[in-house]
């Protein structure tokens, strides 16, 4: 028997690679933010996901390999406020704007940050996966240039004042990412405020 779109029924449920592909990654980042890198192993990220072990060679090399898709996927999704942040805005609008928006996605989905500024992943990322870091960082620091020359940052090594903005920033994230009850919306928003009062002009 044909269905109406002429491909022949088999009985067999019909293959999903995409969606396959999609619960491997969620079931690996839930797995590598929660109990870690190495504490994660393939047959509990198969189980997780409801597939065979053997299926995720099929989509990865390795779990090393898994990771760093994942990796690279979430900081595609931290650079896109940079990358869409209007040019005539001032440096302190920019920069509150991502971070804003960094802090929205921690709060829905706080994995994605946990895997680009936890500790846990580091050892392996791959030329690739610190090349995409590094692009993210270069285009911060062209954000503190800018305005370190229009005078809204103080003077000192954008390099360094990058830093400080961002360990700050990243402070907050960790906190809207583990949604801590003890650390409010208010005190996010202090800590943000904080970050840029660390770099500004005064």
């Amino acid at each position: 028997m044909t269905h109406v779109d002429g491909t022949r029924r088999s009985g067999r449920t019909k293959r999903d690679p995409k969606g396959t592909r999609d619960r491997l990654v969620r079931a690996a980042l839930e797995l590598f933010t929660s109990k870690g890198y190495h504490a994660s192993t393939t047959p509990q990220i198969a189980a997780m996901a409801g597939i065979a072990e053997g299926t995720i060679y099929r989509h990865f090399q390795s779990k090393e390999h898994l990771l760093n898709e994942i990796y690279r996927a979430a900081v595609r999704l931290l650079a896109k406020p940079l990358q869409d942040a209007p040019g005539e805005a001032t440096c302190a609008e920019r920069l509150a704007r991502i971070a804003h928006e960094w802090c929205s996605l921690a709060s829905t989905t706080p994995a994605l940050v946990t895997i680009v500024f936890g500790d846990d992943a580091a050892l392996h990322l791959d030329s690739k996966s610190r090349e995409s870091y590094s692009e993210l960082r270069n285009a911060l620091e062209k954000i503190v240039a800018v305005g370190k020359g229009s005078g809204d940052v103080r003077a000192g090594s954008v390099d360094v004042l990058t830093d400080v903005w961002l360990a700050l920033v990243v402070l907050g994230l960790k906190r809207s990412a583990t949604q801590d009850d003890s650390f409010h919306s208010g005190a996010v928003e202090q800590v943000l405020d904080c970050a840029w009062w660390a770099i500004r002009e005064r």
